[in-house]
C-alpha cells in the first residue's frame, strides 16, 4: 500500500512538472517574432508627420510612439523586432539605433531590431512600394524562409502608433492554447464609442465568425455580442456589447505566410482583407484586452493622449519600474524651474522655465520657457538640441527670435513642435474657435480646433493666433 502511495504520488508530481513544462513551452518568447509597422504617410497627424514617421512622433515629453510596442516587446520577453517603415524613416531610424541596439536602452541578447525600409527589387512586381500592411509582410517573406527563422512558430503583428501597455506573451499563450490560426487582440466597446470602430460577431466560445467596419444603425446593432464570452463581467458586459479590433494580431507563422502569398496574394491589408476573408475558412479567435488602449491617428487623439497623462491617476502612465517603457539615453541634466507655479503638468528633463504659469500641459525635454509665460492645456514637444547663452544673446541682437517661449506670451489648447522659436508677447488661443486652417507659410497650421506650431518655425513678437 505504501509503495502504490508512493507511485502515486511520484506520478502525480511528473504529471505537474510536464504540465508547467508544457506552459513553459507555450510562453516560450524565443519562438515569438514581432512585426511593428511604421504606417502610412500619416496624413491626418500632419504636420507633426511632416519630417518624420508616424512611430517617430514625440510623446508624454520625453518618449516616442516607437517606444510603447518596442517597450512592450522587450518587457514580455520578445527580443526578435522587425520594423517595417516607408516614410519619412530617417529620425526613426535613428532613434531606433540609439534606443535599442546591444548598448543602449536594452540588451537584446541573442535576438536583434532590425529596420526594413520599403525598397525596389527585380521584376515587375517589385516595382512597387507597400501597398499596405499585409504587403508589407509579404514584400519581406524570405526574411522567414533563413536559419535565423527555423525556431518562430508565430509572428505578432504591431502598429506603431498605438498607446498601451500589454504583455504579449500572455496574449501568444492564450492563442496556442486555444489552436487558434490566427488570434486578434479585441477591445470592448459601449455604444456611444462603436460605430467608430471595426467590430467583430463571435461565437459563445470567442471564435470570429464576421466583421464589420464602423456599423451604423441596425448594422450596429446586429453587431451586439455577449462578452462575458471573453472574460467581461455580467455588469461591465451590459455596458460594453461590442468588440473591436485593435489592430494587433497573433498569427501562426505557415498560416500568415499561406496567405499572404499562396491564398490571397495580392490582398493588401489585414484588417480589412485578409482577416475577414479567413474568417470561414480559418480558426480566428478574439482575445480581450480590457485596458487602456488609444489609437494615435489624428491631431485630436494626440493632443487629447499627451493631455490625459496629466491626469489623478492617469489612465495610462509612464511610471512603472516594473514595465518601463525605454527610449533613447540623452544624459540630460535635471530641469531647473525658478519662480514657477505648475499644475498637473509634466515638465521633462533638461529644461529652463522662468517665472511661468504652466497648467494642464506637457513640456518636453530642453525646453525654455522664459519670464511670465502662460502655458495652458498645450502640448510642447521641446527641442533637439541647446542654443548657448552666447547664441541667444546672438539672435536677440539680430532681432530673431531664440528657440523656445519669449517672454510675456500666452498660449492655449496648442502643439509645439520641436524647435519652435516663439517670440516675445505673442498670443496663441484661437479665440474665435476656428477648426480647420492652413497657414503653413505663417509656420502653423489649426486641425481639429488644436493650433500646431511647426517644427523649426518662427513665431515673431506679438504675433496673435
Amino acid at each position: 500500500m505504501a509503495m502504490l502511495l508512493t507511485l502515486i504520488s511520484a506520478t502525480h508530481s511528473q504529471l505537474i512538472w510536464q504540465l508547467r513544462d508544457l506552459e513553459m513551452e507555450k510562453r516560450d518568447p524565443k519562438t515569438v517574432v514581432a512585426i511593428i509597422l511604421g504606417g502610412g504617410a500619416g496624413t491626418r497627424l500632419f504636420p507633426l508627420t511632416k519630417r518624420r514617421a508616424k512611430p517617430a512622433v514625440p510623446i508624454g515629453g520625453a518618449y516616442r510612439l516607437i517606444d510603447v510596442p518596442m517597450s512592450n516587446c522587450i518587457n514580455s520577453g520578445i527580443n526578435k523586432v522587425y520594423i517595417l517603415t516607408q516614410f519619412n524613416s530617417a529620425s526613426l531610424n535613428r532613434h531606433l539605433a540609439r534606443a535599442y541596439n546591444f548598448g543602449g536602452a536594452a540588451n537584446f541578447g541573442d535576438g536583434f531590431v532590425e529596420a526594413l525600409a520599403a525598397t525596389q527589387t527585380p521584376g515587375e512586381a517589385g516595382k512597387n512600394w507597400f501597398q499596405g500592411t499585409a504587403d508589407a509582410v509579404r514584400q519581406f517573406h524570405w526574411l522567414f524562409e533563413g536559419p535565423r527563422s527555423k525556431d518562430i512558430e508565430d509572428v505578432l503583428i504591431l502598429s506603431g502608433d498605438h498607446l498601451y501597455r500589454m504583455d504579449y506573451m500572455d496574449f501568444v499563450q492564450n492563442h496556442r492554447q486555444s489552436g487558434a490560426d490566427i488570434t486578434i487582440s479585441s477591445l470592448p466597446i459601449d455604444d456611444s464609442r462603436a460605430s467608430d470602430f471595426g467590430l467583430m460577431k463571435i461565437d459563445n466560445k470567442g471564435r470570429v465568425l464576421s466583421f464589420s467596419e464602423k456599423p451604423k444603425g441596425n448594422d450596429l446593432k446586429a453587431m451586439r455580442v455577449d462578452t462575458t464570452v471573453l472574460g467581461l463581467s455580467k455588469d461591465e458586459a451590459e455596458k460594453k456589447p461590442y468588440i473591436a479590433s485593435m489592430g494587433v494580431y497573433v498569427f501562426k507563422k505557415d498560416i500568415l505566410f499561406n496567405l499572404l502569398r499562396w491564398r490571397f496574394p495580392t490582398a493588401n491589408d489585414f484588417g480589412s482583407e485578409i482577416i475577414p476573408a479567413s474568417a470561414k475558412e480559418f480558426y480566428i479567435k478574439a482575445y480581450l484586452f480590457n485596458d487602456y488602449w488609444e489609437d494615435i491617428g489624428t491631431i485630436r487623439s494626440f493632443y487629447e493622449a499627451n493631455l490625459a497623462l496629466t491626469e489623478h491617476p492617469p489612465r495610462f502612465s509612464f511610471y512603472d519600474a516594473a514595465k518601463p517603457i525605454y527610449t533613447s539615453k540623452r544624459n540630460l541634466p535635471p530641469s531647473k524651474i525658478d519662480g514657477c507655479k505648475i499644475i498637473d503638468s509634466i515638465i521633462s528633463h533638461g529644461s529652463f522655465l522662468t517665472s511661468s504659469l504652466i497648467e494642464h500641459s506637457v513640456v518636453g525635454i530642453r525646453s525654455r520657457i522664459n519670464f511670465n509665460v502662460v502655458l495652458q492645456d498645450t502640448v510642447m514637444l521641446g527641442a533637439d538640441y541647446y542654443e548657448t547663452d552666447s547664441e541667444i544673446a546672438y539672435a536677440i541682437s539680430k532681432g530673431k527670435v531664440p528657440i523656445g517661449i519669449g517672454e510675456n506670451t500666452k498660449i492655449r489648447e496648442c502643439i509645439i513642435d520641436k524647435n519652435a522659436r516663439i517670440g516675445k508677447n505673442v498670443v496663441i488661443e484661437n479665440s474665435e474657435r476656428v477648426q480647420e486652417a492652413d497657414r503653413t507659410s505663417e509656420g502653423f497650421l489649426i486641425r481639429s480646433g488644436v493650433t500646431v506650431i511647426m517644427k523649426n518655425s518662427t513665431i515673431k513678437d506679438g504675433t496673435v493666433i
